[in-house]
């Protein structure tokens, strides 16, 4: 077999085709979570929390020039290392959003398709119902 029919052929499998288009609605997928988290759900997150904006919460490690910097943004600009734990914060928490929307997503898709559920299996025959196959097969045979 041909490397290029070899490649073709692994190529066309409906695994893989599956798998490309659920890589590429998962990237389309990915950035509608990321705006209901960014432009919906953290602001309301901000009101309840006073407005607090975890991304600028940071501690300035190392050599220090001494000054107070309001951002992270500006310490970085002024050449500080800074520990930048409100940022990481701010990572885990839109984590955690994006993952409970993408739960309840996947619930509500399980729920609309979910398959019908398998006919139970038929009742075992009782002794009687046994004794009267076998007379009825005797009689047919006898004929």
């Amino acid at each position: 077999m041909s490397f290029i029919k070899e490649f073709k052929e692994f190529a066309l499998k409906g695994n893989v085709m599956d798998l490309a288009v659920g890589v590429i609605i998962g990237g389309a997928f990915g950035k509608i979570v990321t705006s209901l988290v960014d432009n919906l759900l953290m602001p309301l997150v901000s009101v309840f929390l006073n407005g607090a904006n975890f991304t600028d919460k940071f501690l300035v490690i190392g050599h220090s020039d001494g000054k107070d910097y309001a951002t992270l943004a500006e310490a970085k600009a002024h050449g500080q290392n800074a520990f930048a734990y409100g940022a990481f914060l701010q990572s885990v928490l839109d984590f955690v959003i994006i993952a409970f929307c993408i739960f309840l997503i996947v619930k509500g898709m399980n729920r609309l398709m979910k398959k019908k559920e398998e006919a139970p299996a038929p009742a075992e025959l009782t002794t009687q119902e046994k004794l009267l196959t076998e007379i009825r097969d005797t009689l047919k045979s006898k004929n």
